[in-house]
């Protein structure tokens, strides 16, 4: 799993030669690795779009924490409303758009839940803070007042005052694993660069198609 906060750039591809990739995994690597450089907040920051129980779609940002071949990670509440989503539904897409640059890349595919030691393994490099919020938090819910919450936090933290904070039952993560992925490039005049990546299964090889802007 490529952890974001130490992403390192392997191929040199730039927006005039993007189009000539084979492979979609590297050419991400590589788009992210300049956004890390140039994007002022979360160059990490994706939409997640699920769909409610009514076919009505939802979309919200998470930050993905992590990627490799078996697809993009991020955490969050299972009760929460992506949760519910997500366990009725489990298909996704996502969106990252890098102002900067110029850039987004549009992914689709099925979800499935992290493994319990990799919700642990993350949970546990939080701050001390986002992990008492983690249990404070009942997300998606109702809240009566901000008070409300401080105080919920307040009742976590004299509970773990002193050593490591657990992770919630209730906390987790997902991945989606992708069978579309589509590169878009800014040009002049709406005359965009846009490049999709298919397979129909995940370990297949990737077909590449250059569409219309």
């Amino acid at each position: 799993m490529t952890d974001t906060t130490s992403m390192k750039h392997q191929t040199p591809l730039t927006s005039g030669d993007f189009t000539a990739a084979d492979e979609p995994f590297a050419l991400f690597e590589a788009w992210l690795s300049e956004a890390i450089k140039s994007e002022p907040n979360d160059p990490n920051a994706m939409a997640l779009a699920t769909v409610d129980a009514d076919g009505l779609p939802d979309v919200r940002m998470v930050l993905m924490k992590g990627f490799d071949k078996d697809g993009f990670v991020f955490y969050s509440h299972i009760a929460s409303q992506k949760g519910r989503e997500l366990a009725a539904n489990p298909k996704a897409a996502l969106l990252f758009h890098w102002k900067s640059l110029r850039r987004q890349v549009r992914i689709r595919g099925n979800v499935t839940p992290v493994s319990e030691a990799e919700a642990d393994a993350y949970f546990a490099t939080r701050p001390k803070q986002a992990q008492i919020g983690a249990w404070a938090s009942k997300q998606s819910q109702e809240l009566e007042s901000r008070f409300a919450f401080e105080q919920a936090i307040a009742k976590v933290a004299a509970k773990h005052i002193i050593g490591e904070v657990p992770r919630p039952p209730g906390w987790s993560g997902w991945r989606i694993t992708p069978s579309r992925i589509e590169f878009w490039h800014d040009r002049p005049f709406r005359l965009h660069d846009r490049i999709e990546f298919r397979r129909d299964a995940a370990g297949q090889k990737w077909s590449k198609t250059r569409m219309y802007p």
